[in-house]
C-alpha cells in the first residue's frame, strides 16, 4: 500500500510543524508509520485517522486504555461530574470514595496522594524515600522507565559497547540538556541478576534511600522477574531499611485489579500507578504503606499541584476501576486472548522461518527480531534487528493492526477474538513477504 493513503495526516503535519516543535507532542509521536499520524474516532478496539483508515488498535495510547476506547460509563462519568464543577482548588467527594477503593483492592496503599502522570508520582516516592532513610542515593535498573525526568533519564538507551561491566556499567543519557549532578543520584544496575543486586545493595546500604523498578520490564522487552528475584529485592529493602519501590505505571490495573504487586504476592513500601488507572484521563497515584507515607502526611515531605485531583480525572478513574469489578471475566479474558495473540504469533514465525521472538504476560506482549530463545535483561535487547522490526510493525500497520514501534502489544477488555484472529492473520501476510 502506497503512503499517499496517509495524505490528509501529512498536510496535517506539515502545518502543524510550523507551531509544534517536530509537529508533535511528544517524542514518541514522531515515530509512527510512515510519519506523525492524526486520528479522529476511535472505540472500543479501532481507531481511526484523518483519511479513513482503521486500524485494531493494540497501543491503546501506550497503555491506559484498559477499557479500549471511549467506554461508555468512563465518559458518561467525566460528563455528569464535571458539569457539577472541573477544578474546586479543595477537595470533593470523589475523591475520597477513589482513594477508598484504591485502598481496598491494593493490598499496602494504606495511605495515598494523587498526581497527573506517573513521572511526577515517581518523583515524589522518591522524595518520601529520602525524608525518610536520611539517605540520597536510589537503585534502579537498565532498561527500566521511570519517566523522563532528568534522574530517571539514563540507561534506557544505550548502543551495543557502550554497557561496560555488569558491576559497573557505563551511565549513558537518554537525552541532551540533563543536569550535571542527575547522574549522581542513583547507582544503576543490569536487572534479573540476584548475585549483583546483592553485593550492589549490601555495598550501598549506607547510602541507598530506595530500590525502584518496574516488577516487569514492560517498556522493553515484556521480560518478567526471575523466580525469586523480587522476593529477594524485598528482602534486602527490608534487612537494610531501604524504601522498596513498585513502578506499576503500566503493570497496574493490567496484571490484576490490584497491579503486579497483587499478582506476585509481593508488598512494596510504595507504589506508582497511572495509565490504566485513568483510561487516558491525566491522573497518577502515589500509594503506600502508612509508615511511609506519613513523610507526607506530616509535612515533611511537600507534595502539590494545581492540576491534582481534578473532578474529571478522579470521575474517570473511579469510573474504570467500576467497570473492571463489574466485569468478573475480564482479566481471564486479557490473559487467554494476549496468550491466544502470543502462540498464534510463534507459530507463525516457525511457519515462516522467521527469527521472531514473543514473550509476555498475555495482557502485552512483545514482538522482535533475534536469534535469542528468551531474554532476561535490557542487554539482551541490544541487537535485536530494529530495522527488520520496523519493517514488520509498518506493514503491520498497513495491514490495519496498529502496535507500538517498540514492538509492545498491549490487550484491553474491548479487544476480541475475531481481533487476534485478524491480526494473525495480517501477521501471516506480513511474515511471508517480509
Amino acid at each position: 500500500m502506497k503512503n499517499n493513503r496517509y495524505a490528509k495526516s501529512k498536510e496535517l503535519l506539515d502545518r502543524a510543524s510550523k507551531v509544534l516543535a517536530s509537529g508533535v507532542s511528544s517524542e514518541f509521536r514522531k515515530y509512527n508509520h510512515p510519519h506523525a499520524l492524526f486520528y479522529n474516532y476511535a472505540q472500543g478496539s479501532m481507531i481511526r485517522d484523518v483519511d479513513g483508515n482503521e486500524y485494531i488498535d493494540f497501543t491503546l495510547s501506550q497503555g491506559p486504555l484498559i477499557l479500549g476506547h471511549s467506554n461508555k460509563r468512563v465518559l458518561d462519568a467525566v460528563d455528569s461530574y464535571s458539569r457539577e464543577g472541573q477544578l474546586f482548588a479543595g477537595q470533593h467527594l470523589k475523591e475520597i470514595e477513589l482513594a477508598e477503593k484504591l485502598q481496598e483492592i491494593i493490598p499496602t496503599a494504606e495511605l495515598m496522594r494523587f498526581c497527573l502522570d506517573g513521572s511526577e508520582a515517581v518523583q515524589t516516592a522518591l522524595r518520601v524515600a529520602r525524608s525518610k532513610t536520611k539517605k540520597n542515593l536510589f537503585l534502579r535498573f537498565e532498561g527500566h522507565y521511570h519517566g523522563w525526568l532528568d534522574n530517571v533519564a539514563y540507561g534506557i538507551s544505550v548502543s551495543p559497547d557502550g554497557f561496560g561491566s555488569r558491576e559497573n556499567p557505563n551511565i549513558s543519557a537518554w537525552s541532551q540538556g540533563l543536569a550535571n549532578s542527575s547522574s549522581s543520584e542513583f547507582i544503576l544496575i543490569p536487572w534479573n541478576d540476584a548475585a549483583i543486586l546483592e553485593k550492589t545493595i549490601e555495598k550501598y546500604k549506607d547510602d541507598l534511600a530506595a530500590v525502584i523498578t518496574e516488577p516487569i520490564m514492560c517498556n522493553n522487552g515484556c521480560i518478567l522477574p526471575k523466580e525469586g528475584y523480587l522476593e529477594k529485592m524485598r528482602e534486602l529493602c527490608s534487612t537494610y531499611q531501604i524504601a522498596f519501590i513498585f513502578d506499576e505505571v503500566i503493570t497496574g490495573f493490567r496484571m490484576s485489579l490490584s497491579g503486579a504487586q497483587g499478582y506476585f504476592n509481593i508488598e512494596p513500601d510504595l507504589s506508582i500507578y497511572a495509565k490504566a488507572m485513568g483510561s487516558g484521563y491525566p491522573i497518577s497515584a502515589i500509594v503506600g504503606k502508612k509508615e511511609w507515607m506519613e513523610e507526607i502526611a506530616s509535612g515533611r515531605v511537600i507534595h502539590a499541584g494545581t492540576m491534582n485531583s481534578s473532578n474529571p480525572t478522579i470521575a474517570a478513574s473511579l469510573a474504570t476501576i467500576e467497570e473492571l469489578q463489574a466485569d468478573a471475566d475480564v482479566y481471564s479474558r486479557l490473559f487467554s486472548l494476549g496468550n491466544q495473540l502470543k502462540s498464534g504469533l510463534q507459530e507463525l514465525a516457525k511457519k515462516h522461518q522467521q527469527n521472531l521472538l514473543v514473550q509476555g504476560p498475555g495482557p502485552m506482549i512483545n514482538t522482535s527480531f533475534t536469534d535469542l530463545q528468551v531474554q532476561h535483561e535490557y542487554r539482551d535487547l541490544v541487537h535485536n534487528d530494529k530495522v527488520k522490526l520496523n519493517q514488520f510493525i509498518s506493514q503491520l500497520h498497513d495491514e490495519g493492526i496498529r502496535v507500538i514501534g517498540r514492538g509492545l502489544w498491549y490487550i484491553s477488555a474491548a479487544t476480541t477474538e475475531q481481533d487476534i484472529k485478524k491480526a494473525l492473520a495480517a501477521t501471516d501476510k506480513v511474515l511471508k513477504n517480509l
